[in-house]
C-alpha cells in the first residue's frame, strides 16, 4: 500500500491550487458581493456570474478541465474535452487535486468537476447508450449545460430507498414520471437543461430491482422547480437545491439508462467514487478553516495576548491539525481500496470516510468560527457558509447512521456466521 502520489497527481494538484489562489479565491469575493446586491435588490441571484465562464475558459486552456474522468473510461472524451494529459486519473491521483479544488466553493464549478455534474457524466460514461451521450453527456462534458439528480423525496425517508415513492411507469414505449424530488442539487442554475431520476418501476420486483434511471430533460412538460431550498441559511447560488415535481412525464423508454430495474446497481457504482470526492474537496474546505483560525490566533489580541496564548486555543489547533491529516489518510486508503478493488469490496472503507470526515470538518470549522467570534458568523469569513456545506455533508449521499450500519454490517459478518456455525456444531 502506498500512498505516494503519481507525478501526474501532483502536477496537477499544484497546478490547480495555484489556479484556485490565483484566479478563483480573488473572483469569488467578487461573485458573492454581486449576488449578495442581487438579492438585496430583489434582483435573481441565481443566473451564472459571467466571470464564471471567463475562468472556465481559462482553466480549460492550461488543461484543468474534467479532471474527474476516471481512468479506464475516458477515451476520446479526455481527448476532446481537455483533460490535461488525454487520460483519466485513478481515485487515488484525483483525491490529492479534489482536495485543493475544496479550498474554494466556486472551484470544483470552475473546472468543470462539480457535483451532481461529475456523478451524472459517469453515469452516461459507464452506461449510456451513444444515443444518450451524444445528447447529454458531450454538453456536460463541454461546460454547455449543467445536470441535476433527483432522488431524495420530501414525503418519505429517503435514507432508505427502497421507500420512494416516485413512479416511473412503462407504457408501450414510453416511461411515464410522477413523483416530487427535493434536496436536487443544480436545479437553481439556469443552464441546468437535465436531470437523472430515480423511481420505482416494478413494486412486484425483489427490492433491488423495482426502480429505474431515466434521463429527464428539464424543459419537458409536467417537470417544474416548485422552489428552492436555503441550507442552513445558505442558497449556494449559482447551483442551488431545489424541490421538483414530477406530473405525467412521458419520456421515450430510450431515456432509461441501461433498462429498467436497474438504478440500484447504477447507484452503487456511482455513489463511491462522488463519496471520496465529497470528502476530499471537504479536507480542503477543513484546511481553509484551519489556516483562517491560525492567521485569526496569532493576529487577534485579547486580555493583553494573541487568541494563540489564551485558554487551550493551541491545543485545539493541534487537534484540528492531527483530525485532518488522519482524515486524509483515512480517504487515501478508501480512494485506494476503490482503484484495486472496486465499489463493492470498498464498501465499509467508504462508509468509514463518509462519517468521519464531515464530522472532522464541522468540529474543525466550529473551533475556527469560535476563534473568530461574532465576525465568523457573517458573510465577512466564509467560515459560516463552510459550516453549512459541512454539515449538510452528513446528511447527504446517505446520513452517518446509514453509513455507520453499512460498516457494523460488513464487521460484525464473520462473527455472526462463526456464531451460527458454532450454534449448528
Amino acid at each position: 500500500m502506498d500512498f505516494s502520489p503519481s507525478a501526474r497527481s501532483v502536477d496537477l494538484a499544484s497546478r490547480v491550487r495555484a489556479f484556485v489562489d490565483t484566479e478563483v479565491a480573488p473572483a469569488e469575493v467578487v461573485m458573492a458581493a454581486d449576488v449578495a446586491d442581487r438579492r438585496a435588490r430583489g434582483e435573481d441571484p441565481w443566473p451564472a456570474h459571467p466571470l464564471i465562464k471567463e475562468l472556465q475558459d481559462k482553466a480549460r486552456a492550461q488543461g484543468l478541465w474534467n479532471l474527474f474522468l476516471p481512468a479506464g473510461h475516458e477515451g476520446p472524451y479526455a481527448e476532446r474535452f481537455g483533460t490535461d494529459g488525454g487520460t483519466g486519473l485513478t481515485n487515488a491521483e484525483y483525491a490529492p487535486i479534489a482536495e485543493e479544488m475544496g479550498r474554494s466553493f466556486s472551484a470544483p464549478l470552475i473546472f468543470n468537476c462539480n457535483a451532481p455534474d461529475t456523478g451524472n457524466m459517469e453515469v452516461l460514461l459507464k452506461y449510456g447508450t451513444d444515443e444518450q451521450k451524444a445528447e447529454w453527456l458531450e454538453p456536460l462534458l463541454d461546460g454547455r449545460i449543467r445536470s441535476a439528480f433527483l432522488m431524495t423525496e420530501p414525503g418519505v425517508a429517503s435514507s432508505d430507498a427502497t421507500n420512494m415513492e416516485a413512479t416511473a411507469t412503462i407504457d408501450g414505449d414510453e416511461v411515464v414520471l410522477n413523483g416530487r424530488k427535493w434536496w436536487s442539487t443544480g436545479v437553481g442554475n439556469p443552464d441546468c437543461k437535465v436531470g437523472i431520476f430515480m423511481g420505482v418501476t416494478d413494486p412486484g420486483a425483489s427490492r433491488h430491482s423495482r426502480h429505474s434511471m431515466v434521463i429527464v430533460p428539464f424543459d419537458h412538460p409536467g417537470v417544474k422547480v416548485e422552489r428552492m431550498l436555503s441550507a442552513l441559511g445558505h442558497h449556494d447560488e449559482p447551483i442551488g437545491h431545489g424541490e421538483v415535481s414530477l406530473t405525467d412525464v412521458r419520456l421515450p423508454v430510450t431515456n432509461i439508462i441501461a433498462g429498467p430495474g436497474r438504478a440500484f446497481e447504477i447507484a452503487q457504482g456511482r455513489l463511491g467514487p462522488g463519496r471520496v470526492h465529497h470528502c476530499m474537496r471537504l479536507i480542503g474546505l477543513a484546511e481553509r478553516a484551519l489556516e483562517l483560525a491560525c492567521e485569526r490566533a496569532t493576529s487577534r489580541v485579547a486580555f493583553g495576548k494573541p487568541l494563540a496564548n489564551l485558554g487551550g486555543n493551541r491545543e485545539r489547533l493541534a487537534e484540528a491539525r492531527i483530525a485532518i491529516n488522519q482524515a486524509r489518510l483515512h480517504v487515501h486508503h478508501a480512494a485506494w481500496k476503490l482503484d484495486t478493488v472496486g465499489s463493492l469490496g470498498s464498501m465499509s472503507e467508504v462508509s468509514e470516510i463518509k462519517v468521519a470526515v464531515p464530522r472532522m470538518a464541522c468540529n474543525v470549522i466550529d473551533m475556527a468560527i469560535q476563534l473568530h467570534g461574532g465576525a465568523g458568523m457573517s458573510d465577512d469569513f466564509p467560515l459560516a457558509a463552510a459550516y453549512s456545506a459541512a454539515r449538510s455533508l452528513r446528511l447527504a449521499d446517505g446520513p452517518d447512521e446509514v453509513h455507520l450500519g453499512v460498516i457494523a454490517k460488513i464487521l460484525l459478518h464473520p462473527y455472526a456466521e462463526a456464531a451460527e456455525k458454532a450454534s449448528h456444531s
